[in-house]
């Protein structure tokens, strides 16, 4: 029999396996030792998170001084039940949403729960590194422009910012825009809790005028996971029907050891955050310095991307294998992402956050210890100067210059990195339809009936009543064949996917790839 997930989880903390990854407390020693001591339930004198009037109201204040938000809400189904909420909150079963099409699944889930029209917004993106970038001020009002002029009137534009990959996009102005539209700004910034913690980070968006905003506490602060909360600014959201919600996604049960963690995280944050942070941000102030000395690796930041990024979030580390591709050849050995990720946690048992086609994600808190960063900068210089010497081995001519960014010249730059399916059926009309199940690789030209995306970072690659198109496929099955995590289909192989069943939509639906 194979070991149970605790004696797992025990030895693999007993390892020297160090997390470039969520949570952000990095394992340290939580304030509470045996969870078990402090587990129970809305006994007296410990008051309801569903209708908070004592001492949990007053973690909610605390956490809302804070921010800087005028309510503040704690979470203990994470941030998607605060996405689900705020939605149904802020939309009317039926309405029109507005949202960029890189939102994590759960708002797609909202959508469909909601039965609501939704229209996307694109960022441009740096396609030859697979990185989206900013949701752009002007994309947003002529959108809702457009929106305006066919009679149309959006109730709530969703943008998620950062991105997962630290990718910020310019709320103050995008607030400005969508208050002038009369529409409800909904800010997931589940990858940005630290943000108002120090001012060397970007605005949160709190700061910057949005009308809510879910923060995941345990992506990037010393919480643990689930632990997340949904402010609210202003009076454009409908509290009450917030509240409502809440109580609908959220369990009945919430766990006390999540608020006291949450708790914890609060007190710490409000007598330490300035020399918290300040170290955290030299650490990792230094190790980039370091790191940018690499040759063939590469550090990418939001200042040098082929794409439209207003701000970046320089915790976030993002590791390029792009200039690796020189060294392929005719070697069936390839060096990207997946690659340098295992070589990360095989050879220096370092474990990645996310590993991308031409890049690895590598999350950086204010909870990881110094000789966190130290083996992360030694490893990675390593591996540089051994891919160094392979490099001027295979191409002699490119000792003079490795350095800088390379033009591999097989990737330019396109508008979208994420594809722009044509859409069919909205989210909801496609429950009202049978489906069949077919080869996932037999099924260009047919209507997809889910939702596929890779995992991390859970962002579909097409959503239900889109049509699926040959090249997605062709994207799907390099994927596959790098290793990568393709999720959403209800056959768990990945070999079959549902469409929908729909006599009238012409083409040849058995086209493969």
């Amino acid at each position: 029999m194979s070991e149970h997930l605790l004696e797992k989880l025990k030895n693999y903390s007993a390892s020297d396996a160090y997390p470039l990854h969520m949570p952000g407390h990095k394992r340290q020693a939580g304030y509470f030792g045996n969870p078990y001591k402090i587990d129970i339930t809305e006994i007296d004198g410990f008051d309801n998170l569903h209708h908070a009037q004592g001492i949990l109201l007053e973690l909610q204040q605390r956490v809302a001084l804070l921010y800087g938000a005028d309510e503040t809400y704690c979470l203990v189904n994470g941030s998607t039940s605060g996405i689900l909420a705020a939605i149904s909150a802020c939309v009317r079963r039926g309405g029109r949403i507005l949202m960029a099409r890189n939102c994590h699944k759960a708002v797609y889930h909202a959508v469909l729960l909601n039965g609501l029209q939704a229209s996307y917004l694109y960022p441009e993106a740096d396609v030859r590194r697979g990185i989206n970038g900013s949701i752009m001020p002007e994309q947003v009002r002529a959108a809702l422009r457009e929106h305006q002029a066919g009679g149309h009137s959006v109730e709530a534009v969703v943008i998620t910012s950062p991105t997962y990959d630290g990718v910020v996009s310019d709320i103050r102005r995008i607030a400005e825009t969508v208050h002038e539209y009369g529409a409800v700004l909904i800010v997931d910034e589940a990858h940005g809790a630290h943000f108002a913690m120090h001012p060397d980070f970007p605005d949160c968006a709190v700061q910057c005028g949005a009308d809510v905003v879910i923060n995941s506490l345990h992506k990037t602060m010393p919480a643990l996971t689930q632990s997340a909360l949904l402010h609210v600014c202003g009076t454009r959201a409908n509290r009450e029907r917030l509240k409502k919600y809440l109580g609908i996604y959220q369990t009945s049960s919430p766990s006390y050891v999540l608020m006291a963690g949450m708790d914890a995280c609060v007190d710490q944050m409000q007598e330490h955050k300035k020399e918290l942070f300040d170290g955290f941000l030299q650490r990792l102030k230094n190790m980039r310095e370091k790191l940018h000395g690499m040759r063939v690796l590469h550090l990418v930041d939001g200042n040098e991307t082929e794409l439209s990024a207003w701000q970046f979030d320089r915790s976030k580390v993002l590791i390029s294998t792009e200039k690796c591709g020189r060294l392929e050849g005719g070697s069936t050995q390839r060096y990207h992402g997946p690659w340098l990720a295992q070589m990360l946690r095989e050879r220096y048992h370092l474990e990645a956050e996310m590993e991308a086609e031409h890049y690895v994600t590598a999350i950086m808190t204010v909870c990881d210890t110094q000789e966190g960063f130290d083996r992360l900068e030694q490893a990675l210089l390593e591996i540089d100067g051994e891919l160094s010497v392979a490099m001027r081995k295979s191409d002699p001519g490119l000792n003079q210059e490795i350095t800088g960014v390379a033009d591999r010249g097989d990737s330019p730059r396109k508008k979208n990195f994420i594809f722009e399916n044509e859409t069919v059926l909205t989210i909801q009309e496609t429950e009202d339809y049978p489906c069949d199940s077919v080869s996932l690789y037999c099924s260009a030209g047919r209507i997809s009936a889910e939702f596929v995306y890779l995992y991390p970072p859970g962002i579909p690659l097409v959503v239900p009543g889109e049509r699926i198109s040959k090249e997605l496929l062709a994207k799907l099955k390099q994927y596959r064949s790098e290793g990568m995590k393709i999720q959403g289909m209800a056959d768990y192989t990945g070999e079959k996917i549902l469409v929908v069943r729909e006599e009238k939509i012409s083409g040849n639906f058995s086209e493969g790839i």
